[in-house]
């Protein structure tokens, strides 16, 4: 997945913001939280995102995926695809939209009504 790509799929998820920081990643937020980086690949563009738990646990030693750098050291579950062994597009994507959610969760109640997320 280009930058390109990355960006585009980001900003077709709802109530996403995108921002340059970080010595030029690419950060996407949901509210004001932080749900995926692109920046910092070994071969390419690196892709980080949060995880939950068991995901964290399954991904961390596959090939091309590894903790995120600085976030994952803090104890946070966050992985990032670092080469092109790592995960094909699609599973990319999937995950993307999995820490979409995971993040959006988190906003409190009143901000995810204000985006109009995760409402039944």
């Amino acid at each position: 997945m280009t930058y390109e790509e990355f960006n585009a799929f980001c900003g077709s998820l709802p109530a996403t913001s995108h921002v340059v920081q970080w010595g030029g990643a690419h950060v996407w937020k949901v509210g004001e939280k932080v749900f995926a980086i692109g920046g910092w690949g070994d071969e390419g563009p690196g892709i980080t995102f949060k995880t939950s738990d068991i995901g964290y646990e399954v991904l961390r030693d596959q090939p091309g995926l590894r903790p995120a750098p600085y976030l994952a050291s803090r104890g946070m579950k966050w992985i990032q695809n670092h080469t092109p062994e790592g995960l094909n597009d699609e599973e990319l994507k999937d995950y993307l939209r999995l820490s979409h959610k995971i993040v959006s969760m988190g906003l409190t109640k009143k901000k995810q009504a204000e985006l109009g997320l995760n409402q039944a």
